[in-house]
């Protein structure tokens, strides 16, 4: 339905053809206040406005676009928005939006020019009602005061967050500490009662003492160095969760991190008597990742299914690819996950095992969020737990920011 024409201009416009020259003039004069307070309203306000055409040239701009984009005062109109933003891509970040209302498309960008800055950007058409394009109007809103108070606000939140992991830290390193500072009193026990025999052993049963002593010292030394070993864990995992490095990302095979991971974990994978499968594709698997932090990825996903079977297990690394990224999946045969628990899997100190640190799928669900990828969780082909892990293999759009409230959610889905 045709909108109702309600004020003069629009009127007079309608009827133009049959007004005389007085009434023109009147009309013209009507036309050019309006221009003048639309002019003054437009450059009072402090949000920059774009008024561009099909092909995304310039046909108006206020002196707020001059300040936020750093525009030249003049040479503007008719010129491409990519221009002076060159990394804008509207289809690829309208098409990108998730909050969309009706014909408003908005996302966030990043710019360096005339100073870094966050725009929050509002796009709809002229016309939403042509059946052919019209152009479209952009609106560029600046963000970064209220995006630093949201930076501000979640890093409160991770001092509140270390000062819970900090405390769990302490619970989980006072464990090995008393069995550290009992095995060593063990072990001084046992030094003294060896140090009492006579230095010649010349009795059989002083011999046999002795090598029992031996015995007894050598297992308790093992104890002492697997705690030392499992304090190390815990702190290298403490220090990767409060102390997350920015990927750097570019193109890589995903399939040589998998045999150069799987070449690191062999040995134990042997010991424990499990059985591997390598379904890795046949095309280099390419995704934009940061390599180190995929292996650590493949290294936390890995030993958890090799500590969720007992000898005889089947582990299954796959990788798979599709237009737009590659799978990676790590399959085991264990006992699997119960639906309680698989929902927290990824909170911070929790954990399925007796003497996990409950960091590892934590730091698994913070890389590949920040790979902008997705985990998906689901059952095994025959019993046990499969992760599946989806990587993108190009940018999602030029620099278009996540919202303040996605911007530490990484997708997971729960396939029961």
């Amino acid at each position: 339905m045709a909108k109702k024409k309600s004020n003069f201009l629009e009127k007079a416009l309608g009827q133009i053809d049959r007004l005389d020259a007085d009434s023109i003039h009147a009309v013209v004069g009507q036309l050019a206040r309006e221009h003048r307070f639309l002019e003054t309203l437009f450059n009072t306000i402090h949000d920059g406005v774009l008024v561009l055409d099909d092909e995304e040239r310039i046909h108006y701009y206020n002196q707020a676009a001059i300040t936020l984009l750093g525009l030249p005062k003049d040479d503007v109109l008719g010129e491409s928005v990519t221009r002076f933003i060159p990394d804008l891509n509207l289809q690829a970040a309208c098409k990108a939006d998730t909050r969309r209302r009706e014909d408003v498309f908005q996302f966030d960008i990043e710019i360096n020019y005339p100073k870094e800055s966050f725009l929050r950007v509002a796009v709809a058409p002229l016309d939403s009602e042509a059946e052919s394009g019209s152009g479209q109007v952009v609106i560029f809103h600046d963000a970064t005061e209220s995006r630093k108070e949201t930076f501000e606000v979640i890093e409160s939140e991770r001092l509140q967050a270390l000062t819970l992991l900090a405390g769990s830290v302490a619970h989980e390193i006072g464990n090995p500490l008393h069995a550290l500072h009992i095995h060593l009193q063990l072990l001084e026990r046992e030094m003294k009662n060896l140090s009492s025999l006579n230095d010649g052993i010349e009795r059989v049963t002083d011999r046999e003492k002795a090598d029992e002593m031996i015995g007894k010292l050598q297992d308790y030394l093992q104890v002492a160095r697997d705690e030392i070993t499992r304090l190390d864990y815990i702190v290298r995992q403490f220090l990767q969760a409060i102390r997350p490095v920015k990927p750097t990302l570019q193109l890589d095979d995903v399939n040589q991190i998998v045999m150069e991971t799987i070449d690191l974990l062999n040995p134990e994978i042997d010991n424990r008597g499990l059985a591997l499968t390598l379904d890795l594709c046949e095309k280099p698997a390419k995704a934009l990742i940061d390599a180190n932090q995929i292996k650590q990825v493949l290294v936390n996903l890995i030993k958890n299914a090799i500590q969720a079977m007992t000898r005889g297990g089947q582990l299954t690394v796959r990788t798979s690819i599709e237009e737009s990224g590659v799978w990676l999946g790590v399959e085991d045969t264990g006992t699997g996950i119960s639906k309680e628990k698989i929902n927290r899997i990824f909170e911070p100190y929790f954990t399925t095992k007796k003497k996990g640190s409950g960091l590892g799928l934590m730091l698994v669900h913070r890389i590949i969020g920040q790979h902008l990828g997705r985990i998906l969780v689901e059952p095994g082909s025959e019993c046990g737990t499969q992760f599946r892990i989806w990587l993108p293999s190009e940018p999602e759009g030029p620099r278009l920011l996540p919202t303040a409230e996605d911007e530490s959610v990484t997708p997971v889905e729960v396939i029961s």
